[in-house]
């Protein structure tokens, strides 16, 4: 099988200043990559070796901006998404997860790219039904997805998967939570980590979460770009959580008392329906809890994804729990929790 990271490639990474898109453009920069960054224009990129990489300051709404961006390179890792499960405005979420996606599509084959690796996510792999581990063969219905975020990405993967039934070279992975230093721009988890810390999480519900490092995530999204079969979808996915888990976890290392209370489903749901409102007229606030986020919570995430693993050669996976304690002290140093909030010795 042609290898497409075979040799110096050039490579197109659309959300490359994100959680999970910068370690990926470190890891293709240190093999030697020309890496070209999509992001939208005033997205802080300083973070990224401006000095290593192009920027290409654009949309992915902008189908013929992101055109032109794709033109010479020879692999597109699509990344950029709002990965967070409320919005403002519901519509941005088709804007930019689905038609979005479309637009990078077609962009690949238009300009003949030779590998093209969609980044899905596990927020769509949990069917109605429930009850199942999720495997690689795992099918869901646009009838299961919960909200918007995530009938927009099942939308976003339905038409890679398309893209590859027409012999595009596409290969999707779906990777669960990332965990670890990094996340600048603070998504659902870290919030929670952070949240939890900061004295404002009082109870818990019921729910099952999915934790891999986010150092790994990177390393299958650039074995799926050199290994992957076109067409194949591959989990990365690692440590099965409960929620109470992740809050005695967090009160283990920083001293500070996990919940006991178990807030009832049909109270949290209330709760984000109240916060979801609230913030429609609050321009800076973001809702403690959403109510995808909340019904979320009322499916299974187990999954198994050794086999996806190994195809990819990505084993072992870092440990997520040491991967969480390393996250900390980066927060206290952004200042999203207070200086001496990690337990020493």
């Amino acid at each position: 099988m042609h290898d497409p990271l075979g040799h110096p490639a050039s490579v197109l990474v659309t959300g490359g200043a994100g959680f999970i898109g910068t370690p990926l453009v470190d890891r293709l920069l240190d093999a030697g990559h020309h890496v070209r960054v999509i992001e939208r224009p005033g997205v802080d990129c300083t973070h990224l070796p401006l000095d290593r990489i192009e920027l290409a300051e654009v949309d992915i709404r902008d189908a013929a901006g992101v055109t032109d961006a794709t033109r010479d390179c020879s692999v597109v890792m699509h990344l950029a998404a709002n990965p967070n499960l409320w919005a403002r405005r519901r519509e941005e979420f088709e804007h930019v997860n689905h038609q979005g996606t479309r637009n990078v599509l077609e962009a690949a084959a238009t300009c003949g790219v030779a590998r093209t690796v969609y980044v899905s996510t596990e927020s769509i792999l949990a069917p109605r039904r429930g009850g199942e581990v999720i495997t690689e063969d795992t099918r869901t219905t646009l009838e299961d997805m919960i909200g918007p975020y995530c009938r927009s990405k099942w939308l976003a993967e339905q038409a890679a998967a398309e893209a590859a039934q027409r012999g595009e070279p596409v290969v999707i992975v779906r990777p669960s939570i990332p965990v670890g230093p990094g996340d600048l721009r603070m998504g659902p988890a870290s919030r929670m980590i952070c949240d939890f810390v900061n004295g404002r999480i009082k109870g818990y519900l019921a729910g099952d979460l999915n934790f891999i490092d986010v150092l790994d995530v990177a390393k299958g999204i650039e074995a799926a770009a050199r290994i992957g079969v076109p067409g194949h979808r591959y989990l990365l996915v690692n440590e099965h959580w409960t929620i109470l888990e992740l809050l005695t976890e967090l009160g283990r290392l920083t001293g500070r008392p996990a919940p006991r209370w178990r807030v009832p489903f049909a109270l949290a749901l209330s709760f984000a329906h109240a916060e979801e409102f609230a913030c429609r007229f609050l321009p800076r606030r973001i809702p403690m809890a959403t109510i995808t986020g909340v019904r979320l919570t009322q499916r299974s995430f187990q999954f198994d994804g050794t086999r996806s693993a190994a195809e990819l050669g990505i084993l072992p996976l870092k440990s997520c729990r040491a991967s969480i304690a390393e996250s900390l002290p980066w927060y206290e140093r952004l200042g999203r929790i207070p200086p001496g909030s990690v337990k020493t010795g």
